[in-house]
C-alpha cells in the first residue's frame, strides 16, 4: 500500500480552504490532515497533525506565510512547504524559497499544477510552477541583457499593445496563452517602468513608439 502524502492547508479565506479540501478528496495519494487560517496557528497544528507537506498562503493577517514558513523551517525542518499565492512576482518567490519553501504555485493556475508541487515536495524536490518560472526567466534575461528599468521586453510590448487596443487581462491571457495574473504582473511592470498611470497614457505611448513584433500581438 502506497503511503499517502499528509497535507496541511493554510489560507485565511475559509471558502478557498474548504473548496480546495473538497477537490483533494478525490486525490487518492493525498490526505488533508488539517486546516489553518493564519500563520500563527501553523506550528502548533503541524506538531499535532504531522504533515509531510504544508500548502501555505502568503498574504494572511498577523503572521504572513513567509514568516510562518521561516518559523516552521527552523522548528520542523523535515516538513516541506509549498506556497500557493496570488503573487507571481519574483521577490515573493525568492523570499519564500529563502524562508525554506520548496515549492511555489499561483492561485490562478490549474489544480494539477498544485498536485505536481505537493508530490514533488513530498519527494524532497523543489517545484516552481510554469507561470512563475516563465516570469522569473524573463527577469533573468532582462538582467543578463543589461536592460534598464525603462526598457520594455518583447512580451511586455505584446501586452502593452493589446492593453492599448482595449483588451481586458482575460482576453490578453487567451491571446498570448498565459494566465490572467501574469498579464496583470506585466501591466504593473510596464506602468512602473514607463511611469504611466492609465490606459489612456499607455495608448498614447503606443501610438508614439515603434513596436517590435507587431505581427504577434494581434492574432
Amino acid at each position: 500500500m502506497v503511503m499517502k502524502v499528509r497535507l496541511l492547508l493554510v489560507d485565511d479565506h475559509q471558502i478557498f480552504r474548504e473548496a480546495l479540501q473538497r477537490l483533494l478528496l478525490s486525490v487518492t495519494d493525498i490526505e488533508v490532515v488539517g486546516l489553518a487560517s493564519s500563520g500563527s496557528e501553523v506550528l502548533e497544528l503541524a506538531r499535532a497533525t504531522a504533515p509531510h507537506v504544508i500548502c501555505m498562503d502568503i498574504n494572511m493577517t498577523g503572521m504572513n506565510g513567509i514568516e510562518a514558513t521561516r518559523v516552521l523551517h527552523a522548528a520542523l525542518p523535515g516538513v516541506r512547504v509549498v506556497a500557493l499565492s496570488t503573487h507571481s512576482e519574483q521577490r515573493y518567490v525568492l523570499e519564500m524559497l529563502q524562508a525554506g519553501a520548496t515549492g511555489y504555485v499561483t492561485k490562478s493556475e490549474g489544480f494539477d499544477e498544485l498536485l505536481h508541487a505537493v508530490r514533488a515536495a513530498a519527494q524532497g524536490r523543489t517545484y516552481i510552477s510554469s507561470e512563475v518560472t516563465a516570469l522569473m526567466a524573463d527577469g533573468l534575461l532582462d538582467q543578463h541583457a543589461g536592460r534598464s528599468r525603462k526598457t520594455i521586453g518583447p512580451r511586455e510590448w505584446q501586452v502593452l499593445r493589446l492593453v492599448a487596443n482595449g483588451h481586458t487581462s482575460n482576453v490578453i491571457a487567451g491571446k498570448l496563452g498565459i494566465a490572467a495574473s501574469t498579464v496583470e504582473v506585466h501591466r504593473r511592470n510596464i506602468m512602473r517602468k514607463l511611469d504611466l498611470h492609465s490606459v489612456a497614457e499607455l495608448t498614447r505611448y503606443v501610438d508614439s513608439h515603434e513596436l517590435p513584433d507587431r505581427r504577434s500581438t494581434n492574432r
